[in-house]
């Protein structure tokens, strides 16, 4: 597994934002779902060791990022688009890219080439040279997932990777997700159920700090009752399992 968590938490002065997490992820596309303010994202953070737990066990590809030299080499190994991804608007798209290859202390000589198939991956080939002021933010949106996935990683961590992005670029981004997971262990944080039922091979559902659910889309779609609302049954199974847990 590349992502095993135990008993995680993390809390912020009173407020427990993560409250017992535990979770294992392989290689594929594993769905984290769950309304605004549950705590996905600050899952998220540990896991790209933004942020350390407050208790629990965290190992990421095998390593305990606790230490700095085993922090530092996770972080080699991993890309992350955070929910809110600061640029530097006069780069262009294929400098700021390239800096992030270069953060993730990529050999000089690869460089050039990931930087290129990465652009090319999220549909901006021809923006290349384009500063990032002159973006619209769907197109910022993808420059984000192309830094995320130029070093190739084995854990890729997406944190609500669709928002600004418009319905034919979100149908080319799952495809571009179910090639990914053919390889690595790609974990997508969001709230939009669809997402989730069009490109997860797993899913989580989280609520008020915890796990609630942990299946398949599938599975999460049988546990829709008549106390599920929605237009799809797997919303109608999000829905009822949110209204137990709360219950």
């Amino acid at each position: 597994m590349n992502v095993e968590i135990s008993d995680l938490t993390r809390r912020f002065g009173r407020h427990q934002a993560v409250d017992g997490v535990n979770l294992q992820a392989g290689p594929g596309v594993f769905g984290l779902l769950g309304p605004n303010g549950a705590g996905k994202t600050t899952l998220l953070r540990m896991m790209a060791t933004v942020i350390p737990p407050t208790t629990g066990r965290l190992q990421l590809l095998g390593r305990d990022p606790g230490a700095y030299g085993t922090r530092r080499e996770v972080r080699r190994r991993l890309g992350y688009l955070p929910q809110s991804l600061g640029y530097y608007p006069g780069f262009t798209v294929a400098e700021f890219v390239e800096y992030f290859a270069l953060l993730k202390e990529m050999p000089p000589s690869r460089v050039p080439g990931a930087v290129a198939t990465a652009i090319e991956r999220v549909d901006l080939g021809g923006r290349a040279r384009a500063r990032l002021r002159t973006l619209s933010g769907g197109m910022l949106r993808r420059v984000g997932i192309a830094q995320a996935i130029v070093n190739e990683p084995e854990l890729l961590l997406l944190d609500e990777p669709t928002a600004g992005l418009d319905p034919e670029q979100r149908v080319h981004f799952r495809a571009l997700l179910r090639d990914l997971g053919q390889q690595a262990t790609v974990v997508v944080s969001t709230h939009l159920v669809e997402d989730v039922g069009a490109a997860c091979s797993q899913v989580a559902l989280m609520d008020q700090g915890k796990i609630v659910f942990q299946g398949t889309p599938a599975e999460l779609t049988a546990r829709g009752t008549e106390h599920g609302t929605g237009d799809a049954p797997l919303e109608r199974g999000y829905t009822a399992v949110l209204a137990a847990a709360r219950s």
